[in-house]
C-alpha cells in the first residue's frame, strides 16, 4: 500500500474517504450527518457508508465510530481504522483517504491499522486478495510519527511474510541470508563447527535430525555511546515435526510458524537499522529444524549446554527451550544488561491464555512490568505467569542436572524455569511465550488468518522508548 501525504485531504479524488464519528457529535461530512440512520451513534466499530453521487471528489464516504472523544487513544484508532480498511477492500476501493475531525494525533496509529488490515499473504495464489492500493493522509498529522509507523509496518510485513511462508522457503539458510541483507546491521553467521567449539550441545542436538544445516545468527547494531545494551532472541525452529516424539498430523500442520520468534527478531532489527536508536541491540537466532531421522537426538539422551549444565531429554518435542538455552548463554556473554527472548514455546501457554494474550515471565519484576506496559501502549497484551521453584523441581533428573520437561501441568511456567537456568544472575531477563498469539486460525481484530507479527511493535517501542 502506497502512502501519500496531501495538503487538501477533503478534496482528494479517491474511491472512499474515511471520516470519524464520535458519540454525541456530528461528523465533518454533511451527507453522513443527513442520511445516517438513528442507530449510527458513533459507537466503536460502527460503520456507515454512503455514495456521494459525484457531489464530492470522493466516490463514497465511510464513517467509522470511535466511541467517546475523551477516551480516544492509539489502540482505538488503529483497530477501528483497520475495520474501515477491511470494508474498503470489500468495496474494491483502490484509493482511500483518511480525514479525522479530532485534535488527537491520529496519523501514525491510523496508518499502522490500515497497513495491518491491508496485509494478505497471497504470494502463491494466482487470484490475489482484494486490498487498498493507495492511502492518503493529511499533511496536518504528525509526519515524524507516521514515518516511524511506516518503518514498523514494513517490519511487521517482513515478520508476517516469513512466518506465513512454508518451511521449504523459510529455511535456516534463508533466515541467515535475510539477516545478512539488512543494511546498517553487522551480521555474523555461526556455522555448525563454530557452535560445536562454543559447546552448544543442546541447540546442535535438536538440529541433528535434519538435512538443513543449522545457522546461529548474531545481528549487531552498535551506536556510539549507547545508553544501554540489550539482546533480543527469537526461537528459530523453521519446522518442528516433534522429532522422534513426533507430533500428530493436525498438530504438525502449522509448524512452519515455529520460527515466528526469529521472524520477529528479523523484523525488529530491520526497523532498528532505520530508526537508529542510541541503544546497542543484539539480535540472536538459533535456527534449525527438528526432524525425525536416523541421526535425530533421542529420548533419554543427555545434552550439555554452553554453560556446562546437563539436560536429560524427556521429550524431543520440547526442543525450542533447548535451542534457546544455548542462545541465552551466548547472549549473556555479550556484556548486555537486558535479554528478551520471544518464542512459540508451549501449548500450555496457548491453553491458558488463548490467542488473546502472550505469556511473560522473567527474573526482574520491574523489567517484566515495563514490557507489559509497553505492550499495552502498542496494543499487544502480555500476562505474567508465575515462576515458582515447584515448577523447576518437577524437572529434576536422576542422571543429569535437569530434564527438558516436567509434568503435564503448568507447562508454560516450567519452560520458563528451565530457561532461567541459562541466564546469568547479573542480567535482567524476560521470556515471551507467544504460542497462542503468533499465528491465528481465523481473523481476529485487525488481523487476517495466519501470522500476526506479534512482538514486533512491543520490542521496537521498548528499545526506542
Amino acid at each position: 500500500m502506497k502512502l501519500a501525504i496531501v495538503d487538501d485531504i477533503k478534496n482528494i479524488e479517491c474511491d472512499v474517504l474515511i471520516i470519524n464519528k464520535f458519540i454525541g457529535k456530528e461528523t465533518s461530512n454533511e451527507l453522513i450527518n443527513r442520511f445516517a440512520p438513528e442507530n449510527f451513534k458513533g459507537e466503536k466499530g460502527q460503520i456507515f457508508v454512503i455514495h456521494t453521487q459525484d457531489k464530492t471528489p470522493a466516490k463514497q464516504i465511510l464513517a467509522i465510530g470511535l466511541g467517546n472523544e475523551t477516551e480516544i487513544n492509539n489502540n482505538i484508532i488503529r483497530e477501528n481504522v483497520a475495520k474501515a480498511i477491511k470494508k474498503c477492500a470489500q468495496l474494491e476501493a483502490g484509493k482511500v483517504a483518511i480525514d479525522f475531525d479530532t485534535k488527537y494525533n491520529y496519523g501514525a496509529p491510523a496508518f499502522l491499522g490500515a497497513s495491518i488490515a491491508n496485509y494478505h499473504f497471497d504470494k502463491y495464489k494466482t487470484k490475489k486478495e482484494k486490498h487498498v492500493k493507495e492511502l492518503f493522509l493529511s499533511s496536518n498529522v504528525d509526519l515524524e510519527a507516521v514515518s516511524k509507523a511506516e518503518v514498523i509496518a514494513e517490519s511487521m510485513k517482513l515478520t508476517r511474510d516469513l512466518s506465513n511462508e512454508p518451511a521449504q522457503f523459510a529455511t535456516p539458510s534463508k533466515l541467515a541470508e535475510i539477516a545478512k541483507s539488512i543494511e546498517g546491521i553487522e551480521t555474523e553467521i555461526l556455522e555448525k563447527e563454530k557452535c560445536e567449539e562454543l559447546g552448544m550441545g543442546a541447540y546442535l542436538a535438536v538440529a541433528r535430525g535434519s538435512v538443513e544445516s543449522p545457522k546461529f545468527i548474531h545481528m549487531k547494531y552498535i551506536p556510539q555511546n549507547p545508553k544501554k545494551r540489550i539482546a533480543i532472541i527469537g526461537k528459530g525452529l523453521c519446522f518442528d515435526s516433534g522429532g522422534l516424539d513426533i507430533k500428530p498430523a493436525n498438530s504438525m500442520l502449522n509448524m512452519k510458524d515455529d520460527m515466528s520468534g526469529s521472524a520477529c527478531i528479523l523484523g525488529v532489527m530491520k526497523a532498528i537499522s532505520k530508526i537508529k536508536p542510541d541503544v546497542e541491540v543484539h539480535g540472536i537466532i538459533a535456527s534449525c529444524e527438528n526432524m525425525p531421522s536416523g541421526s535425530s537426538y533421542k529420548p533419554g539422551d543427555i545434552l550439555k549446554a554452553m554453560n556446562g549444565k546437563t539436560i536429560e531429554v524427556d521429550n524431543t518435542d520440547a526442543e525450542g527451550r533447548l535451542t534457546l538455552a544455548d542462545a541465552l548463554c551466548y547472549a549473556c556473554e555479550l556484556d548486555v544488561e537486558e535479554v528478551i527472548d520471544i518464542a512459540t514455546l508451549t501449548g500450555a501457554c496457548m491453553v491458558a491464555l488463548g490467542s488473546i494474550a502472550s505469556g511473560i515471565m522473567g527474573n526482574n519484576n520491574d523489567f517484566v512490568q515495563k514490557i507489559i506496559k509497553t505492550g499495552e501502549i502498542v496494543g499487544e497484551k502480555y500476562w505474567e505467569l508465575p515462576m515458582w521453584q515447584e515448577y523447576r523441581d518437577n524437572m529434576d533428573s536422576d542422571v543429569a542436572d535437569m530434564k527438558n520437561t516436567g509434568t503435564r501441568y503448568g507447562g508454560a511456567s516450567a519452560a520458563g524455569m528451565f530457561l532461567k537456568e541459562f541466564v546469568s544472575d547479573n542480567v535482567k531477563w524476560a521470556h515471551l511465550d507467544v504460542a497462542g498469539t503468533a499465528f491465528l486460525d481465523k481473523p481476529q481484530k485487525e488481523f487476517s488468518k495466519g501470522s500476526t507479527g506479534i512482538g514486533v511493535r512491543t520490542l521496537i517501542k521498548y528499545i526506542i522508548g
